[in-house]
C-alpha cells in the first residue's frame, strides 16, 4: 500500500502520542511557518504531507520542495560556486527573484557592506504526483487518532508519480531560464532528488552532461533521501553540469534570451534583510 511518511516534518513510524496537535499546528518545519500547501477546496487546511511511499519497493519520494530545505544544506552544498565569495562575506538566501525566463526559486547571494558581490541560483524540483495524496493522508491519521479526522472516512484512492511531466517542465524551464545565467557567467543549480535525476537521463539526451565541472553555467545536485535512526535524511549523491547549449540539447532545442548583470543584481539587493540572512540550523 502507497503510505505517507514525513506529515508536517515528522515521520509518520514514529511513536508520538499526540498527532492531532500537530496536524491542527500546521507547521512546517523546513519554512519555519505555515505549512502552505493547502486543500484548493479547503485553503485553511495545510496538507502537510512531505514525502510519500512509491513502487513495489516502496521507494521514499519527496513531493514538496520545501522538503529540500533541511538544514540548509542545499545552499551550503552550492557554496563553492560563488567563487566571488571572500571570508567575512555575509551570506543571504533571497527567494523567488524574477529574471527573464521566469522567476527563480531562490538566489544564494554574496554580500559585502550590502552589496551583492557573487550570487548563485538555485531551482527547486520535487516529484509532482497524479491523483490526490490526502487519502493516504487521511488513512494514516485515522490509524493512529480516529478523533484526528473528520467524520467522514478517508476513500480508498491512490496517487502516482507523474514523472514524464515533471520531467519534462522542469528542462523547459531551466532552458529560459539558463541563457541569462550564462551570459552573465553566473551559476543555475536545480536540486532535486536522485530518482528525477536518474529519469531524466534515462529518458533525455544526457550523454553530454557530465561530471560537475566549476565552469559550467548549468549544475545538477540529485540528492538521496532515506530514514536513519527513525529520522530522514537528504544526502547529497550526484553533482553534474553542463553549458547553456547543453540544456537546449536535453530538449532537443537551441539557446536564446540575455540579461544585464546590474539588472539582476539590483533586484536582488532590494530584497536583503535580516530575514534573507543564512543561518546554519
Amino acid at each position: 500500500m502507497k503510505e505517507v511518511l514525513e506529515l508536517f516534518g515528522e515521520p509518520t513510524s514514529r511513536e508520538i502520542d499526540d498527532w492531532p496537535a500537530i496536524v491542527r499546528g500546521q507547521s512546517c518545519p523546513f519554512l519555519n511557518s505555515r505549512c502552505i500547501k493547502v486543500r484548493k477546496s479547503q485553503p485553511d487546511i495545510s496538507i502537510g504531507t512531505c514525502s510519500v511511499t512509491h513502487g513495489r519497493d516502496a521507494r521514499p519520494m519527496i513531493i514538496c520542495p520545501f522538503r529540500l530545505l533541511e538544514r540548509n544544506q542545499i545552499f551550503l552544498d552550492c557554496l563553492h560556486l560563488l567563487s566571488g565569495h571572500e571570508p567575512g562575506n555575509e551570506l543571504h538566501v533571497v527567494p523567488e527573484v524574477s529574471i527573464p525566463g521566469g522567476s527563480v526559486d531562490y538566489f544564494l547571494s554574496s554580500v559585502h557592506n550590502n552589496k551583492v558581490v557573487d550570487f548563485v541560483g538555485l531551482e527547486l524540483q520535487t516529484m509532482d504526483t497524479t491523483g490526490t495524496v490526502w487519502p493516504a493522508r487521511q488513512r494514516f491519521l485515522e490509524r493512529v487518532d480516529r478523533a484526528a479526522v473528520s467524520e467522514e472516512r478517508a476513500p480508498y484512492r491512490t496517487y502516482g508519480m507523474n514523472w514524464k511531466m515533471t520531467a519534462k517542465t522542469i528542462l523547459v524551464q531551466l532552458h529560459h531560464k539558463i541563457q541569462t545565467f550564462a551570459a552573465i557567467n553566473r551559476r543555475l543549480v536545480l536540486v532535486t532528488q536522485d530518482h528525477l535525476l536518474n529519469y531524466l537521463k534515462g529518458n533525455f539526451e544526457f550523454s553530454h552532461v557530465v561530471r560537475a565541472r566549476l565552469h559550467d553555467s548549468m549544475h545538477f545536485h540529485a540528492y538521496s533521501f532515506g530514514e536513519s535512526d527513525a529520522v530522514f535524511r537528504i544526502k547529497l549523491d550526484q553533482r553534474l553540469s553542463t553549458d547553456a547549449d547543453g540544456v537546449a540539447a536535453c530538449l532537443g532545442l537551441k539557446a536564446e534570451p540575455k540579461v544585464n548583470l546590474a539588472e539582476i543584481v539590483s533586484r536582488l539587493e532590494r530584497k536583503l534583510s535580516a530575514n534573507t540572512l543564512l543561518k546554519v540550523r
